[in-house]
């Protein structure tokens, strides 16, 4: 059974995925024929068009995986844990020392009203090891 899975399993995975891009690009070729045209004045698309439309905007925009690189506001879970862990070890001198120069760095923004800390700000005590917290 599991020989046949494994064998099986070449065949259909790019059938799927076939599948699934001739789908995603019927669809964006139906929204685009049926509401474009009227809206901006557009011409209509073929089916190959819609999927090649489809492919550059995944290209441009990301594959949906959380959205963006790490450290730019998405994805980066493992660089959170990972200063966690750094911080927790610190002495609260040190803890100290590290907030004032990350508040250099980001220009103190946040207090002119720009992006500075944002969420990060106020979730600096959440570093502390689980013995700290109770």
């Amino acid at each position: 059974m599991r020989k046949v899975f494994y064998r099986g399993r070449f065949i259909f995975i790019p059938l799927a995925v076939a599948a699934i891009l001739s789908l995603i690009s019927f669809v964006v070729m139906q929204l685009w024929n049926n509401l474009l045209p009227d809206i901006l004045h557009l011409g209509t698309i073929t089916f190959w068009q819609a999927m090649g439309i489809f492919i550059l905007c995944k290209l441009l925009f990301g594959f949906g995986k959380g959205g963006g690189r790490p450290g730019w506001g998405g994805g980066g879970g493992f660089m959170k844990a990972r200063m966690a862990e750094r911080f927790k070890n610190m002495s609260p001198e040190q803890q100290e020392k590290f907030k004032a120069k990350m508040r250099d760095r980001m220009c103190n923004w946040n207090d002119r009203g720009g992006p500075g800390f944002g969420k990060f700000d106020s979730e600096w005590n959440d570093f502390k090891t689980e013995e700290e917290k109770k």
